[in-house]
């Protein structure tokens, strides 16, 4: 690690999806989009369902969703903590259109038997999937 970089790890409940060497990252947190470089003041917040992106040090940039968690810094150190993390290469771009459809479905719905909290959860999921997958077309381009 040099003073430019700091470390990054990136841990969901099933698997660690990333750990290394980065320049920069960015997410969302809970009171908003935050960027982090080497040498940040510490830092602990809940994560938004969302996507973070990372500049590698070969300039790079790197795209993960995650479902939510926690973001831990230190000063040369960032751990975020996943519910579900994913690349951002590797999601399904129809399936998270049809989930958003499904839950935009569910909640337009009147029915007593509906659990509204549950689909604005998926609703929220599926929206920030396909941000992530945007974020990476865009990059692509």
């Amino acid at each position: 690690m040099t003073s430019m970089t700091l470390r990054l790890d990136i841990v969901s409940a099933e698997k660690q999806i990333f750990s290394g060497e980065v320049e920069m990252v960015h997410a969302t947190g809970e009171l908003g989009e935050m960027g982090i470089a080497p040498g940040h003041s510490p830092l602990l917040t809940s994560l938004q369902p969302g996507h973070i992106y990372v500049m590698l040090p070969n300039k790079e940039e790197e795209v993960f969703y995650v479902s939510g968690g926690m973001l831990e810094v230190q000063p040369f150190i960032v751990s975020v903590l996943a519910d579900t993390a994913a690349r951002a290469k590797d999601l399904d771009e129809a399936k998270a259109f049809a989930a958003k459809e499904h839950a935009q479905k569910v909640l337009s719905e009147k029915g007593v038997d509906i659990d509204f909290a549950k689909a604005a959860i998926e609703l929220a999921e599926a929206a920030a999937q396909i941000r992530a997958i945007q974020r990476l077309k865009k990059r692509a381009k």
